[in-house]
């Protein structure tokens, strides 16, 4: 008596009929589909054994079903793209869904190169000096009025010379008695530290930060030989030929303030009128 070969599943005969091994193990035709075969995600019928199963990321279609959502030609052997896992054609998904160039208006085609700025796109060959036309690639540009400018375009055109160096300003600047400066140029005449975003004051028209300018030109004070700058609303005293700053100005004995009260002079030194009047 010969062995038997029966379906893993029913333990149906398979002597005579069709069946399908699946790891070592035979099945009818029956119990194969309704364990291991997929439903169609388009018509959700079961995808049989002798139809052709496409699958892609997990779904699955018969070769019939394997369409493009927005023409319905047919996605079997060409290239196609998922959107919200919706399926399309190529040709359907650039023109639903890729950029579109801000000079022609025309699709920008997936593969081919494409320049980008602020959300804007553009084909390589569309992204151009508004002056030139000629292509601005990955160089650095500016745009004014929404146009794009080579940058060589732009300092002939439109860009401010600084009045110390007399080059173009491209970027940032400063303006000081209506006049434009780099603001690596606009610098202390003394230390030459660069005075933009600082305190700074001027003489003669040139500028100066303020520790060049009170150590260039404001009076010491008689008491603790610093400068006073006098600058920012600082108060301080003068008398005859000298000054000092306010807290320097004490009796020489006692050490009281002397602003705001009267005082006495004895060769250089200042007193209160309780200390001077034994001199």
């Amino acid at each position: 008596m010969s062995e038997r070969y029966d379906c893993r599943e029913c333990k149906d005969s398979l002597y005579g009929q069709k069946y399908i091994l699946r790891e070592d193990h035979p099945y009818c035709i029956k119990c194969y589909e309704a364990h291991f075969s997929s439903n169609c995600e388009m018509c959700k019928k079961l995808i049989s054994c002798t139809s052709k199963d496409l699958s892609f990321k997990d779904c699955h279609w018969h070769s019939e079903c394997f369409l493009c959502n927005k023409c319905n030609q047919s996605l079997v052997d060409k290239p196609f793209a998922t959107k919200n896992d919706l399926l399309m054609c190529t040709d359907c998904y650039c023109i639903e869904y890729s950029a579109k160039c801000h000079a022609c208006l025309k699709t920008i085609m997936p593969g081919t190169k494409k320049m980008e700025h602020k959300g804007t796109s553009w084909h390589e060959k569309c992204f151009t000096c508004k002056s030139c036309q000629q292509p601005i690639g990955t160089k650095s540009f500016v745009k004014k009025d929404g146009n794009n400018y080579c940058l060589a375009c732009y300092e002939k055109l439109f860009a401010l010379q600084c009045v110390h160096c007399k080059k173009p300003i491209t970027t940032g600047g400063v303006s000081y008695h209506d006049q434009p400066w780099h603001k690596e140029c606009f610098v202390c005449t003394g230390c030459k530290m660069q005075l933009a975003g600082q305190r700074f004051t001027s003489r003669d028209d040139f500028t100066y930060c303020l520790e060049c300018f009170c150590n260039l030109f404001a009076k010491k004070c008689a008491y603790c030989t610093t400068p006073i700058s006098g600058l920012g609303g600082s108060k301080y005293i003068s008398f005859e030929a000298r000054q000092w700053h306010n807290d320097c100005f004490n009796c020489q004995k006692c050490n009281v303030s002397l602003v705001g009260r009267g005082f006495l002079t004895f060769k250089e030194d200042i007193l209160c009128p309780d200390c001077g009047k034994d001199l």
